[in-house]
């Protein structure tokens, strides 16, 4: 990510944090239930109590405490490139590992979590025409045991100038070249897709 396009999105995250404190919509969610939703299906990749997860573009790690109402206690890693949202999960959450950057900002062992999840995370518009996504989507997978889950914005029911929305089938097309067992969900919210990969 260019470094115009890194302190963009710290800058509003820094911004959205001063005007909603710790709530969904400093993430640009537009409500809990929304953003609950969106956990429930990451987590049917099938997390369980005991595994390891990394969630990148954790934001306040609002994943952690979701998993933790359910009754799963993990090993919850977090990454995320706003410094701010960062200092309030570091709060919320002592007991996380919390890392600040981007994913490539990092060198992370082969297959050093059981899960890796994102939610939200890729739907800033980066003028790249997927490119980086792609990029990211490979180095989430290399290093998950068990499976990658993630969610993207359907291109097919939003298109917005400020947002990257992707065509399903293309993302899917992709990730199958990558793994052989590849899933993909578009029944739980109108603009909104989530893949699976599974090892």
């Amino acid at each position: 990510m260019k470094k115009e396009q890194r302190k963009r999105i710290v800058d509003r995250h820094r911004d959205s944090l001063t005007r909603h404190g710790h709530h969904p919509n400093a993430l640009y969610w537009s409500s809990k239930k929304i953003q609950d939703i969106r956990f429930r299906v990451l987590s049917e990749i099938g997390l369980e109590a005991g595994d390891s997860v990394l969630d990148v573009g954790c934001g306040f790690a609002d994943f952690k405490c979701w998993i933790e109402e359910e009754g799963k206690a993990v090993e919850f890693t977090g990454i995320d490139l706003s410094p701010d949202l960062i200092r309030v999960a570091e709060e919320k959450h002592p007991d996380a590992k919390l890392l600040c950057g981007e994913l490539f900002d990092f060198e992370l062992e082969s297959q050093s979590f059981d899960w890796v999840t994102l939610s939200g995370a890729m739907n800033e518009q980066l003028h790249d025409e997927g490119v980086y996504a792609r990029k990211m989507i490979a180095a989430m997978f290399a290093l998950c045991r068990k499976g990658l889950a993630f969610n993207m914005l359907d291109a097919r029911t939003l298109k917005a100038h400020d947002l990257q929305s992707v065509e399903p089938q293309e993302m899917l097309d992709y990730c199958q070249s990558l793994c052989a067992d590849v899933q993909m969900r578009d029944d739980y919210l109108p603009n909104d897709f989530t893949i699976y990969m599974r090892r």
